[in-house]
Protein backbone atom coordinates (compact mmCIF):
# COMPACT_ATOMS: atom_id res chain seq x y z
CA UNK A 1 0.00 0.00 0.00
CA UNK A 2 1.67 3.42 -1.29
CA UNK A 3 1.60 6.40 0.99
CA UNK A 4 0.16 9.76 -0.23
CA UNK A 5 3.32 11.06 -0.57
CA UNK A 6 4.74 8.45 -2.56
CA UNK A 7 1.66 8.10 -4.74
CA UNK A 8 2.39 11.91 -5.14
CA UNK A 9 5.92 11.55 -5.86
CA UNK A 10 4.45 9.00 -8.55
CA UNK A 11 2.00 10.95 -10.39
CA UNK A 12 4.73 13.63 -10.25
CA UNK A 13 7.10 10.70 -11.82
CA UNK A 14 4.29 9.92 -14.48
CA UNK A 15 3.34 13.19 -15.96
CA UNK A 16 6.29 12.89 -18.00
CA UNK A 17 5.61 9.10 -19.22
CA UNK A 18 3.57 8.31 -22.46
CA UNK A 19 1.27 5.80 -22.34
CA UNK A 20 2.93 2.03 -23.19
CA UNK A 21 -0.69 1.00 -24.14
CA UNK A 22 -4.70 1.45 -24.30
CA UNK A 23 -7.31 -0.21 -23.51
CA UNK A 24 -10.55 -0.51 -25.58
CA UNK A 25 -13.65 -1.93 -26.86
CA UNK A 26 -11.59 -5.98 -25.76
CA UNK A 27 -11.76 -4.75 -21.90
CA UNK A 28 -9.03 -6.11 -20.04
CA UNK A 29 -7.90 -8.84 -20.87
CA UNK A 30 -5.03 -12.16 -20.59
CA UNK A 31 -2.97 -10.50 -23.83
CA UNK A 32 -3.56 -7.03 -22.25
CA UNK A 33 -1.71 -7.99 -18.98
CA UNK A 34 1.17 -10.03 -20.35
CA UNK A 35 1.97 -7.19 -22.20
CA UNK A 36 1.68 -4.61 -19.67
CA UNK A 37 3.62 -7.22 -16.94
CA UNK A 38 6.64 -7.31 -19.04
CA UNK A 39 6.48 -3.00 -19.13
CA UNK A 40 5.86 -2.47 -15.89
CA UNK A 41 8.65 -5.00 -14.93
CA UNK A 42 10.77 -2.94 -17.22
CA UNK A 43 9.78 0.11 -16.02
CA UNK A 44 8.44 -0.15 -12.85
CA UNK A 45 5.77 3.03 -13.37
CA UNK A 46 3.45 3.02 -16.78
CA UNK A 47 0.54 4.72 -17.93
CA UNK A 48 -2.57 3.07 -19.69
CA UNK A 49 -4.78 4.55 -21.36
CA UNK A 50 -8.73 3.71 -21.64
CA UNK A 51 -10.59 4.65 -24.71
CA UNK A 52 -13.72 6.42 -24.64
CA UNK A 53 -15.30 2.65 -27.06
CA UNK A 54 -14.01 0.97 -23.81
CA UNK A 55 -17.28 -0.37 -21.69
CA UNK A 56 -14.86 0.43 -18.50
CA UNK A 57 -14.82 3.44 -16.76
CA UNK A 58 -11.49 4.39 -16.13
CA UNK A 59 -11.13 3.59 -12.22
CA UNK A 60 -13.29 0.34 -12.92
CA UNK A 61 -10.38 -0.74 -15.58
CA UNK A 62 -7.43 0.97 -13.22
CA UNK A 63 -8.69 -1.68 -10.11
CA UNK A 64 -8.99 -4.41 -12.40
CA UNK A 65 -5.50 -4.25 -14.08
CA UNK A 66 -3.59 -3.42 -10.81
CA UNK A 67 -5.39 -6.41 -9.40
CA UNK A 68 -4.67 -9.00 -12.40
CA UNK A 69 -0.98 -7.09 -12.14
CA UNK A 70 0.11 -7.39 -8.83
CA UNK A 71 0.73 -3.75 -9.10
CA UNK A 72 -0.25 -0.62 -7.52
CA UNK A 73 -3.04 1.58 -8.75
CA UNK A 74 -1.44 4.97 -8.20
CA UNK A 75 -3.56 7.43 -10.06
CA UNK A 76 -6.49 7.98 -12.91
CA UNK A 77 -6.71 11.18 -14.32
CA UNK A 78 -9.41 11.73 -17.12
CA UNK A 79 -8.87 8.59 -18.84
CA UNK A 80 -5.12 7.95 -18.52
CA UNK A 81 -4.34 5.45 -15.44
CA UNK A 82 -0.67 4.79 -13.62
CA UNK A 83 0.24 1.76 -12.06
CA UNK A 84 3.44 0.90 -10.22
CA UNK A 85 4.95 -2.38 -9.43
CA UNK A 86 8.35 -2.87 -8.45
CA UNK A 87 10.65 -4.93 -10.45
CA UNK A 88 12.47 -7.70 -9.39
CA UNK A 89 15.01 -7.13 -12.01
CA UNK A 90 18.47 -6.16 -10.53
CA UNK A 91 19.51 -4.53 -13.39
CA UNK A 92 16.56 -2.06 -13.60
CA UNK A 93 17.29 1.26 -11.97
CA UNK A 94 14.28 1.21 -9.25
CA UNK A 95 12.23 4.49 -7.66
CA UNK A 96 13.78 5.53 -4.34
CA UNK A 97 10.96 7.30 -2.23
Amino acid sequence: MLTSKQRSKLRSLASNIEPVTQVGKMGVNDSLIESLSLSIEKRELIKVTVLENSYLEPKEAGFEIAEKLGAEFVCATGRKLVFYRRSKNPKVEHIEF
